[in-house]
């Protein structure tokens, strides 16, 4: 029998707020599961957003120039599916937004008669005892339809079990931290006639409200503590009671924002992703802080205008995304730069020698490739570079796999694709990839997964220029490696200078994780191996 169900979006990754370019079907159209129902364009790249299950469109609520996020309800479809309640569309979409609810099929509501009932968990798909993180309801509280009874957590997703009755709680049957599966009982309600139940409003509605970012100067009461400019270490006990979804955790983790801290703007004072931005916006700009904390003066404000001549130009996606996350990182580690400097001569020379044999299969053989070879070879000599804070703040989580991220210049800005596995890729195989995610990048089709999960970066400015600088950290990573221009210089061999190919190295860290001394021995075994070329090009056991 058919069954009308949201449309949800599903993860879209670290991003937010982002922009639908093209709308793909039409009210009435039929869709076929896994097929494309909008387009969407984050910072890294453009995809379709597909249908969960093949149906009819019934409803849209985007158009294009909308901005969305994961969770986000963007319209209903009627699908054909059996007797059962269902998750709508599924929990595999693992929505980062606020919204989700789980839709009952019309056919499985509860009778329009009064009485005692049981309220039961509905179809949880492929899950089974997930837990109950948290409970709406007490005995003798009066709920109505859709209210929540309780909210449970998967690995994937936080969610709401809605009341498919109105009536009065004479029992609550389960607890925070209980375990439930699809049937089991939640609590014992004395129900009254849908008759007497106001409608509730769409939850289209609330997903749009939820979605729409709050502006600056409506940021929550939360975001407006005090005249502090740092962010308030997180208390852990807080933290854990804090009433938001798992990837608001992540973020908040990720921005080390104090979810205790935070009002939340969502039903039920449930704390969006708005309002974790929202906070961490307000500290940076000095309208808020931590209690205790040293206060940042804010920068002047300026009317340029009075000067003479001026044009406002908009920032870009990437501009407006990686800007607070970069300022975000600067305030949060302690950076130091390890400068050095790596002689390249004999590599440069069998680079030259190799260049054409590589071009004429079609791979470009750069100093890049090279260099990340002589990486890999660093991060297993010194693992804790290759590591990562916990988030108790007390252990290292040392990664066993080598994923290589490079800053890629584009037109829109630096975009950062990752390399996975380079520690079982040869020199040609680098620079293959290499060649490929930079072209996916410049042309703006990268794909989420080509953008996550690096444990160290490389930001290569050679081909432009420079001497030195001072690359910021790309957090939760604790180090990055800055590359300048190589130039000619004249090196003291013991007995007479020499010209030697000499490569500037940069290398920040978190001071937290690699000290000073490890520091420069990473660089100086990064060199040694940069000037080991044989060693670099012999292949993968």
């Amino acid at each position: 029998m058919a069954n009308s169900i949201d449309i949800v979006v599903p993860d879209l990754g670290d991003f937010a707020d982002v922009e639908v370019i093209e709308v793909l079907v039409g009210i009435g159209d039929h869709v076929a599961r896994e097929g494309g129902l909008i387009t969407i364009e984050t910072d890294k790249a453009s995809l379709d957003v597909p249908a969960s299950e093949s149906g009819v469109i019934e409803a849209l609520t985007v158009v294009a120039g909308d901005k969305i996020n994961s969770g986000d309800v963007i319209g209903k479809m009627s699908v054909e599916i059996g007797d059962t309640v269902v998750i709508a569309p599924a929990i595999a979409a693992a929505p980062t937004g606020d919204t989700t609810v789980l839709a009952t099929q019309a056919g499985a509501a509860p009778p329009k008669a009064g009485g005692i009932q049981t309220l039961v968990v509905p179809d949880l798909g492929d899950f089974e005892d997930v837990e109950v993180i948290e409970v709406h309801i007490s005995n003798g509280q009066d709920v109505e339809v859709d209210d929540p009874l309780v909210t449970l957590e998967t690995d994937k997703a936080a969610m709401d079990v809605p009341s498919v009755v109105a009536g009065t709680i004479d029992s609550v049957l389960v607890k925070v931290g209980s375990k439930v599966s699809a049937g089991s009982s939640l609590a014992i309600i004395d129900v009254v006639t849908r008759d007497q139940v106001a409608p509730k409003a769409e939850p289209a509605a609330v997903s749009q409200a939820a979605a729409s970012p709050q502006p600056p100067s409506q940021a929550p009461a939360s975001a407006r503590p005090t005249a502090s400019g740092t962010l308030p270490q997180i208390n852990e006990a807080g933290f854990a009671r804090a009433h938001a979804s798992p990837s608001v955790r992540k973020l908040a983790r990720e921005l080390g924002v104090d979810l205790a801290q935070v009002n939340g703007s969502g039903v039920k004072s449930r704390v969006l992703h708005d309002d974790v931005k929202a906070f961490v916006k307000a500290i940076l700009t000095g309208q808020a802080g931590a209690p205790g904390g040293a206060a940042l003066p804010a920068t002047p404000k300026v009317d340029f205008a009075k000067f003479g001549e001026i044009e406002l130009q908009p920032l870009t996606r990437i501009q407006k995304i990686s800007g607070p996350r970069l300022q975000a990182s600067w305030i949060n580690l302690p950076h130091v730069t390890q400068h050095d400097l790596a002689d390249i001569t004999e590599l440069e020379a069998k680079r030259q020698e190799l260049k054409g044999p590589a071009k004429e299969r079609g791979i470009p053989l750069t100093a890049l490739a090279f260099i990340m070879k002589a990486c890999v070879s660093a991060l297993k000599e010194f693992p804790k570079v290759n590591a990562s804070l916990a988030d108790d703040g007390e252990n290292l989580v040392l990664r066993k796999y080598f994923h290589l991220g490079f800053a890629a210049d584009t037109e829109h800005g630096l975009m950062v694709p990752v390399i996975r596995d380079a520690d079982k890729k040869d020199v040609y195989e680098l620079a293959k990839e290499l060649a490929e995610l930079s072209l996916a990048a410049r042309e703006g089709k990268l794909k989420v997964d080509q953008l996550q999960g690096a444990t160290f970066t490389i930001s290569s400015l050679g081909g432009i220029g420079g001497t030195s600088f001072t690359p910021i950290v790309n957090a939760p990573e604790v180090a990055i490696l800055g590359v300048s221009r190589h130039a000619m210089q004249p090196v003291w061999d013991g007995e007479n200078f020499v010209p030697r190919l000499m490569l500037p190295l940069s290398f920040s860290y978190d001071h937290r994780v690699v000290d000073g001394a490890m520091a420069v021995r990473f660089t100086t075994f990064l060199g040694q191996a940069l000037g080991n070329v044989d060693g670099l090009l012999q292949a993968i056991p």
